[in-house]
């Protein structure tokens, strides 16, 4: 399928073939028909995306002082590195869609196939989405009518945030798309409403849906309101303008009666005026997106609804409303249509977006397209189950794994990604033969002897058990499992699938740094000291949801428990783990993890996200025989009393490369797992009764 994506480094715009995305539990499959470009979103993209990498900074203060940061912990070219393929990142554009649908998820209650649905999809010829962010189109309402649903659902928000009510002036500031349907939706709900704007043919838009129309330039703004309400000021007042300035802030403040309601919906200079808001004591809200539910991945993503006695208008009860209002002619959108484009015409409204005169241009998709799952970009010639397949295309994928595998030029075949966005560009950089959004595509390939694993932690362990029965060798990222029925199984099925190779992405045990400490060391009894100062990241993240990420500590903390049984040639007996505060919770990443191991070493692991992003992320101390071995940052080691360990200092090297060189070679020539299996289920094992032992309080043996 094609689809409509932006490139951030380059600001080009362009239509790319991608593999059409699967349909998810408690989603939609949808062919589109129709989707609606916003002008002002999009453009501000595309223009962010063409400029210079210092107008970019300029642009993102917050972001800069997140480089500024990593440079001082992790160097210079590492940190450029990271920012050039962050920005090497393609970004699907567009969020207003119309389709048909053509397949349900497990779980959907409420539409069918062949439904006219709208959703917050993309440009692009398929689109999958949760069924919360789809609302179905009534009969007497055109596809290109209701394209416009979610883009009025923003404005409709931010009217419910104002609570408007009959007989009230309400001043819409900024006449663009998302500010005419807003006067419409007002002048439905009873109020009076002034608009303003600098465009004469939007102000004219404006008064023919019963606003009274003033033009910013030409007159006093703030004198006009004042005028048009006897001298009272406005009710309210929707800012769905865009300017860098702080002249529209302080104008809807001054144009305000004494209590009244500022609504903020576009985005403005921020810059407030502490007397012109005291004097008033006027209220000043935010509106976010479509409303209720949006960014709330339990809600979007995982389909739990926000009861409607509690949360009347949730982000798809919006959507409906402005169906509803469409339906009863309510909401009048066919005069806001400045052109419709054919899908592969996209070109004539990017290049020239923000023309004089343009309100809303509709992209067209003509015809049925077949639905394919997997892209051929080039013909690859590979031995039998010789290549290596991935599956996943996040970060690490892009950042750590391919960079990697490319040095050591391994004989990549194929990669699979759920959105096949991300897969596809990385296909096309590292000349890799096939993109597919369908995983299992590559267990029946004979081509591949390898699948490397990537995906979130919860699948981990299906993904692994479905490569093993399919006869390939096995890479996953850690953790191996989330839970200990998940590694029980796993247990079982590398029992049945005679050599096969399975490794655990432990890469730390594999820097020159690790390498050096452990033949210094040699054997018997050491004390480790291992710390992560993790860095903080935000609770309604996937990796702290126990039930896809499993938290930090399974997720993150395992590399140091596999780093201490290398270092101790030996496997955890026994786990205890603390964390801070009076009743900390299962996810916890403020925790310390003692282990005992069976020749009677002793590790402490700590994971902290609340330390300084200046000091480095990790560091690692033994101590045995008189002797001390520090690691620092995976950049330089020092050793203390020993005779065959000096200082050793790198570029950060947290052993990526080395890993994957070996893994490669496994594969290629035979022989055991790079970390035995009784290894690998140990330290998953370790991991998740790590959990268990903050749960009951006590230690846990394995």
């Amino acid at each position: 399928m094609k689809q409509l994506i932006q490139n951030l480094k380059t600001g080009q715009t362009s239509l790319e073939e991608i593999p059409a995305p699967l349909v998810k539990r408690g989603g939609v499959l949808i062919r589109t028909t129709h989707s609606l470009v916003s002008l002002g979103t999009e453009k501000m993209l595309v223009e962010f995306g063409k400029a210079n990498l210092i107008d970019k900074a300029r642009q993102q203060p917050d972001k800069v002082k997140m480089v500024l940061d990593k440079i001082r912990t992790e160097g210079l070219f590492p940190t450029l590195e990271a920012v050039f393929n962050k920005l090497d990142q393609p970004l699907p554009l567009g969020y207003c869609n119309a389709g048909v649908v053509v397949e349900v998820g497990e779980g959907v209650r409420g539409l069918a196939v062949g439904d006219r649905v709208v959703s917050n999809g993309p440009h692009a010829e398929f689109v999958s989405v949760p069924q919360h962010l789809v609302a179905k189109i009534p009969d007497n309402v055109a596809q290109e009518e209701a394209v416009f649903t979610v883009i009025a659902s923003i404005g409709l928000q931010g009217i419910r945030l104002a609570n408007p009510t009959l007989g009230e002036t309400v001043v819409v500031y900024g006449l663009g798309l998302i500010g005419l349907l807003t006067v419409q939706l007002l002048r439905a709900n009873g109020c009076r409403v002034i608009g303003i704007d600098i465009d004469d043919n939007k102000l004219r838009i404006a008064e023919q849906f019963g606003a009274i129309a003033v033009n910013g330039k030409q007159a006093d703004v703030v004198r006009f309101v004042e005028d048009h309400t006897n001298g009272i000021g406005a009710d309210a007042v929707l800012i769905t303008a865009s300017a860098k300035n702080n002249d529209i802030i302080s104008g809807a403040a001054r144009m305000s009666r004494k209590r009244g309601r500022i609504i903020l919906i576009g985005v403005i200079g921020l810059e407030l005026s502490r007397a012109e808001f005291y004097e008033k004591e006027l209220s000043f809200q935010v509106s976010c997106s479509y409303g209720p539910g949006r960014y709330d991945e339990s809600y979007e993503q995982k389909g739990h609804d926000y009861p409607l006695p509690f949360v009347r208008w949730t982000e798809q009860r919006n959507f409906e409303a402005i169906l509803q209002a469409m339906s009863l002619k309510d909401l009048q959108v066919l005069p806001l249509i400045t052109e419709r484009v054919a899908f592969e015409s996209f070109g004539d409204i990017y290049s020239n977006m923000g023309a004089s005169g343009s309100i809303a241009s509709i992209l067209v998709y003509e015809g049925e397209k077949a639905l394919e799952r997997t892209v051929v970009l080039q013909q690859q010639v590979v031995p039998a189950s010789g290549g290596i397949a991935i599956v996943g295309a996040g970060n690490f994928t892009r950042m750590t794994m391919m960079p990697a595998l490319k040095k050591i030029k391994a004989p990549v075949v194929a990669i699979a990604s759920a959105n096949g966005i991300s897969g596809t560009a990385l296909a096309k950089k590292y000349a890799i033969g096939k993109s597919t959004t369908d995983y299992r595509e590559v267990l029946v390939d004979n081509s591949v002897g390898l699948v490397m694993i990537t995906t979130r932690h919860h699948v981990h362990a299906a993904q692994v058990i479905e490569s093993l029965k399919a006869g390939k060798h096995v890479f996953v990222e850690k953790p191996l499992a989330i839970t200990e029925e998940q590694l029980d199984d796993i247990v079982t099925q590398y029992q049945q699938s005679p050599n096969r190779l399975l490794h655990v992405g432990f890469n730390r045990r594999f820097s020159p740094h690790s390498l050096a400490v452990k033949k210094a060391l040699g054997r018997g009894p050491m004390n480790i000291v291992a710390t992560m100062n993790a860095g903080f990241i935000p609770a309604n993240s996937w990796v702290q949801d126990m039930n896809s990420g499993g938290g930090r500590i399974i997720g993150e903390a395992c590399h140091f428990i596999d780093l201490c049984a290398y270092f101790t040639d030996s496997e955890v007996t026994s786990v205890c783990m603390n964390a801070m505060g009076t009743s900390p919770e299962s996810n916890t990443d403020n925790a310390s993890l003692m282990l005992r191991f069976a020749d009677g070493s002793h590790a402490v692991v700590n994971y902290f996200s609340n330390g300084s992003k200046a000091y480095a992320k990790e560091r690692v101390e033994v101590y045995t025989q008189g002797r001390t071995a520090i690691i620092d940052n995976w950049r330089k080691t020092t050793g203390y009393g020993f005779s065959n360990l000096g200082k050793i200092k790198t570029s950060i090297d947290k052993g990526h490369h080395k890993q994957f060189e070996l893994l490669l070679n496994k594969m290629q020539t035979g022989g055991d797992n790079l970390i035995s299996f009784s290894s690998l289920v140990n330290t998953t094992r370790a991991s998740i009764r790590a959990v268990r032992s903050l749960q009951e309080g006590r230690w846990i043996d394995l």
